[in-house]
């Protein structure tokens, strides 16, 4: 089965080929089909919204199965009007930021609450299948766990990634970036968008069969 994965980002798109290999499914990104693309307006207060509302506005459009992700940060001591929340590409609310911009931004923010701060990525998916199967899901198990945000950039960066850059695992004491190419739990077949998306696809599939 084909599910198209409402994103034109190539990072977050091989990630989640990654997350799903264990499951028969073929994932394709926004940009390796002949579609016409949308802009979709993420006017949620919180990453479900958000899913549901890319998720809902993709399949309006190409009426194929799909699912769509958001992701929030949240930065342990910022008070609350500061937090990125689901909007991690713009400085305090205001306009949208590149991967370079974006990478200071939150330099300077580690710097400004100490050189390092603990944070935690909050994650929703929303699967579409048709009109009357829609899957949605922010549990804690399609999170991660919390790691460190430092004000001391490791020398490289991934397009599209750039706070993997400043981010470090608590575990390992290794920065985001140096563990790309390591099987994490975050990327296991016990992922839990890999046992979301199985358990959807299985009750889609009970459905159909009844």
């Amino acid at each position: 089965m084909r599910l198209l994965y409402g994103t034109t980002n190539a990072g977050k798109l091989d990630s989640m080929k990654r997350r799903l290999r264990n499951i028969d499914v073929e994932v394709v990104g926004l940009n390796e089909l002949n579609i016409e693309k949308i802009s979709v307006e993420e006017t949620g207060n919180n990453p479900l919204e958000n899913a549901v509302i890319k998720a809902k506005a993709y399949y309006d459009k190409y009426r194929i199965p799909l699912f769509s992700c958001d992701t929030g940060l949240y930065i342990d001591g910022l008070e609350e009007s500061r937090q990125p929340g689901v909007y991690v590409r713009r400085a305090d609310g205001g306009i949208e930021l590149d991967d370079e911009q974006m990478l200071e931004y939150y330099t300077n923010l580690a710097k400004e609450l100490g050189g390092s701060v603990k944070a935690q990525y909050r994650n929703a998916i929303c699967l579409i299948m048709d009109d009357n199967n829609i899957f949605k899901y922010d549990g804690e198990d399609i999170g991660l766990d919390k790691f460190i945000i430092t004000d001391k950039p490791y020398p490289k960066m991934t397009k599209g990634f750039p706070l993997d850059s400043i981010s470090i695992d608590i575990a390992t004491g290794k920065y985001f970036i140096e563990m790309d190419d390591e099987v994490t739990d975050e990327e296991s077949g016990e992922d839990g968008f890999a046992r979301f998306i199985g358990r959807a696809l299985q009750i889609y599939n009970q459905r159909c069969n009844k």
